[in-house]
């Protein structure tokens, strides 16, 4: 892994993930870039990190440079932190439309795994969280790692894989055994059996063992956890072993590979106290 991506909005919780990242670069002798986009309604994104020229019709836009200024100064003291010194952080600083943004990088840089913060509300209200970071777990080419708040400690140890066993997981599977090598983890394979699609355990634990075995897995339990909807599941099992990290592969599959599609880890990235790691597979 030799490029992480931080998007950051300068808050507190963007600033943990920022924490993250650095461990996680050190442990994995990785490059963090750390993005923040100055919105603009219905433009494209681009790097205004040199020079920029103003244009004619900037001068109606005066608001929108006195932010430009600001980010800038802003993201230039958080690259020269001396809290993130232990490894290469570089800025880049955008206008536009931050996902478009965020989307645009993660291709030109060839971004190996996205860490950003989220933001959301309990449940007994309407479900909140950063639309971007929604938008981003949900079409991101790579890896994407969301932070509630920044972790007692940032050390994989548990990892909690919940699993749709199906062959698309392999790329998914092998960042699963690489995080695993890093930090000497078990990982936890679940499969949350729920009211609307119940399987009896000794069939599931004889699959996921195949499973397991085909991708070569090594250091791990077998568990079948059983809930309302998969996404509880996936929080409850995760706190009942104090998981340090709760995996999760998306895609729309049904039947025996039961689904975990985009919106449930959408759900679990909203809802969970824990840091999640999701990737999206090929459908």
């Amino acid at each position: 892994m030799k490029n992480i991506l931080v998007p950051t909005d300068f808050s507190k919780i963007s600033i943990s993930a920022l924490e993250v990242a650095v461990e996680i670069a050190k442990k994995a002798n990785s490059e963090i870039t750390v993005l923040h986009v100055v919105e603009e309604a219905g433009q494209d994104s681009f790097s205004i990190m040199g020079e920029w020229k103003a244009k004619e019709n900037w001068s109606d836009k005066l608001f929108t440079l006195k932010l430009l200024e600001k980010a800038k100064a802003q993201l230039e003291k958080l690259v020269l932190d001396s809290r993130f010194s232990s490894v290469k952080v570089n800025g880049e600083l955008r206008l536009g439309n931050a996902f478009h943004g965020m989307r645009t990088i993660i291709v030109e840089q060839k971004v190996d795994l996205v860490v950003m913060g989220t933001r959301g509300r309990s449940k007994l209200e309407e479900m909140v969280i950063g639309s971007n970071t929604e938008r981003v777990v949900r079409h991101a080419k790579c890896p994407v790692l969301s932070i509630h708040k920044k972790p007692a400690k940032i050390n994989f140890k548990n990892i909690v894989y919940a699993t749709a066993m199906h062959k698309d997981e392999e790329i998914f599977s092998r960042m699963i055994k690489n995080t695993q090598k890093i930090y000497d983890s078990t990982i936890h394979l679940v499969r949350i059996n729920t009211p609307s699609d119940f399987q009896r355990d000794y069939v599931v634990r004889d699959y996921m063992e195949k499973f397991a075995k085909k991708l070569g897995l090594k250091n791990y339990t077998i568990n079948i956890f059983n809930d309302i909807t998969e996404e509880d599941g996936i929080i409850y099992f995760a706190e009942s072993i104090d998981a340090d990290l709760i995996a999760m592969a998306t895609h729309g599959r049904t039947g025996f590979a039961h689904v975990m599609a985009g919106s449930i880890a959408e759900d679990v990235v909203g809802h969970a106290k824990r840091p999640v790691l999701t990737f999206v597979v090929k459908r």
